[in-house]
C-alpha cells in the first residue's frame, strides 16, 4: 500500500493540473499580389481552448483579408 499510494497521488496531481503553454498563431494575407506569413506568439499561457479564441480574433480583426491558425 505504501508503494501505491505515492502513484496514486502523483496520477491525482496530474489530472487536476490544466495544459496550458505558450500557442503561435500564423496567419496568412495578401500584399502586392504575394501572401505574406506572420507568426505571432500568444506571450502567456493558455489552455488550447482559450488559444484557438485569441488565435480566431486576429482573423475577425479589423484586417480584411486576413487567415489565422494556430500552429
Amino acid at each position: 500500500m505504501k508503494k501505491i499510494a505515492p502513484i496514486v497521488a502523483i496520477a491525482l496531481g496530474a489530472m487536476f493540473t490544466s495544459c496550458k503553454k505558450e500557442y503561435t498563431c500564423s496567419c496568412s494575407y495578401s500584399l502586392g499580389g504575394s501572401t505574406q506569413t506572420v507568426e505571432v506568439k500568444s506571450g502567456t499561457k493558455l489552455s488550447k481552448k482559450d488559444a484557438k479564441s485569441w488565435c480566431t480574433a486576429y482573423t475577425s480583426s479589423a484586417w480584411t483579408g486576413v487567415t489565422c491558425a494556430l500552429k
